[in-house]
């Protein structure tokens, strides 16, 4: 009897070692080798953060400048965005033009008709015209004229509803035309996720998606309102699924914050949307359907149209004198004949001109409105918790770490006061310069002081400030669990000391912790890499527009 206890208890414990070892050596099957688990990836992490061994450094308050930014001083000079047409005429005229017809390919329907009309040197009440296309969003384009800093003599942005704030801004402009070429914007799907969704809702409309994204069903991306026409049409769109009458109503606001709560992420650019379709991370997106007809990776997805039309209307600018206004005309007019019609079907142009808008037309104020009310609300009430990583290595040393320091604050004004904000700065060595704490007057005060004194020396141990930061972003999210993460990596993009990217790449997938890069005249391709790993964006700033792309993806994501 005593021996058969003896085996049982035997056979308890080889079965218990037996699954034991099973479940540690099949947990992570399935996984590339460059992925791990979670357990694994925290275990790692904390080893190589005690490896790191970063310093405290006690920040100093600084003045904090309530206010201060002028959207005229953080606008890079207009010779960052050079003309993709020039004339070549003194009599002439410039028009700002979105960047899908105003491109290459495809998206150059407007050039090579700006391009033809001033190869047939047409008189214009006698003298011959000509004209200069310069190709910028429409967001930047409106920036520009609304704060004075340059103005073109016409403007040509995918929609109206730029047109309509910049009228509420103050700045005389006229619609001229209100149609140069048809075109819609339109919610993508997979054909698969489009027949789940018909089956269950009978139609894909905004209010539809909304539905469907606020219950989980599906993952739906889109495009920053502020610099995207198509971005700010799906937001005033979505506010009005709710509420027809009122897109600003307590009733749409509310609808739109359980839209938003579903919401993976508001993309920085339709690049990074698209990228994180193709890696499964959405199941939708949104796009004008002149870029996918033109987009042959895009077929597999079904386009359904929604909110105002992108007829590409045109505007005069400011008082224009008679022969410039004559030249517009003159333009307008060859732009609307046959052939150059055609030539804008060719390019994916005026395909679904049976489309109409069931939206009403929408005054600047509420636009406006409606762009603050998203930034206030895109998190539905989670905070953001963020680190800025900052590199102080030799090789920042002079302009990149002067231009760094102002861009990060003037950036600051940027940033939700309801977020949680933290800075570690890394050259041969790691500091924690501020602890992540809630981004009050106080610790923006705290955050000011630190980053102004911010020096350059040493070597470059980008990855081991990278490690520090997701330690103090996992430690912060322990005590605020519904907070969403993330970290702002601004470096030149050199890595000389430390940990390699091969060492975190998988700690990083595994925590899910996506890392926007800031290039400071970087090595943009290694910087790109890092934010790759999860979706998130990577600027390449150069010294004059680093303000104003800081403050668009602060816009876009906090």
């Amino acid at each position: 009897m005593k021996n058969k206890y003896i085996a049982f208890i035997a056979i308890g414990i080889f079965s218990f070692l037996a699954l034991y070892v099973g479940l540690t050596v099949t947990k992570n099957w399935g996984k590339t080798s460059s992925e791990i688990s979670t357990d694994t990836a925290l275990k790692k992490l904390e080893k190589m953060v005690d490896d790191v061994d970063p310093q405290q450094v006690e920040a100093r308050k600084a003045n904090v400048q309530l206010g201060g930014n002028n959207l005229e001083e953080e606008l890079p000079s207009i010779d960052k965005y050079p003309l993709s047409v020039t004339a070549n005429t003194k009599d002439s005229i410039e028009i700002f033009v979105s960047t899908e017809k105003g491109g290459t390919g495809n998206d150059g329907w407007l050039n090579d008709v700006a391009e033809a009309f001033n190869k047939e040197k047409i008189k214009v009440n006698g003298k011959t015209a000509s004209v200069s296309i310069r190709s910028i969003a429409s967001g930047m384009a409106m920036d520009y004229i609304v704060s004075g800093k340059y103005l073109p003599d016409a403007f040509s942005p995918s929609n109206e509803l730029w047109g309509a704030m910049i009228e509420n801004k103050g700045v005389a402009i006229q619609l001229e035309e209100k149609k140069l070429a048809g075109n819609v914007a339109g919610i993508l799907l997979s054909k698969k996720k489009q027949e789940e969704l018909i089956q269950k809702y009978g139609e894909i409309t905004i209010k539809t998606i909304a539905q469907a994204t606020a219950e989980s069903e599906i993952a739906m991306g889109y495009t920053n309102p502020f610099a995207s026409s198509t971005g700010l049409n799906f937001l005033i769109s979505t506010l009005c699924a709710y509420d027809e009458t009122d897109p600003l109503s307590i009733q749409a606001m509310d609808g739109f914050e359980s839209f938003q709560l579903n919401v993976p992420f508001v993309a920085y650019t339709t690049l990074q949307m698209r990228e994180a379709v193709e890696s499964g991370v959405l199941d939708g997106l949104i796009m004008e359907y002149q870029t996918y007809k033109n987009s042959t990776d895009l077929k597999k997805y079904e386009f359904t149209p929604f909110g105002v039309r992108h007829d590409n209307p045109i505007y005069s600018v400011g008082k224009l004198s008679e022969q410039k206004q004559a030249i517009l005309k003159e333009f307008i007019s060859y732009c609307l004949n046959d052939a150059n019609q055609k030539l804008a079907d060719k390019y994916g142009f005026n395909q679904l001109d049976t489309y109409k808008s069931d939206l009403p037309e929408f005054s600047g104020d509420i636009l406006i409105e409606a762009q603050d009310l998203w930034k206030e609300s895109k998190d539905s009430g989670r905070p953001v918790t963020a680190v800025f990583v900052a590199d102080t290595s030799g090789s920042m040393d002079g302009e990149p770490l002067m231009e760094l320091k102002n861009s990060l604050i003037n950036g600051a004004e940027y940033i939700n006061s309801d977020n949680y904000i933290g800075l570690v700065t890394y050259n041969s060595s790691v500091s924690i310069n501020l602890p992540i704490a809630k981004f009050d007057l106080n610790q923006r005060s705290l955050f000011t002081g630190a980053v102004t004194d911010m020096s350059a020396a040493g070597g470059t141990a980008t990855y081991d400030g990278v490690l520090v930061a997701m330690d103090m972003l996992l430690k912060a999210k322990e005590t605020n669990p519904d907070t969403k993460l993330m970290m702002f990596v601004l470096s030149d993009g050199e890595t000389n000391e430390g940990y390699k990217l091969k060492s975190i790449k998988g700690i990083l997938k595994a925590l899910e912790i996506p890392v926007y890069t800031i290039g400071y005249n970087a090595d943009i391709e290694a910087l790109e890499t890092l934010s790759q790993i999860n979706e998130a964006a990577s600027i390449n700033a150069d010294s004059d527009d680093v303000v104003y792309k800081l403050k668009s993806l602060f816009n876009a994501q906090m």
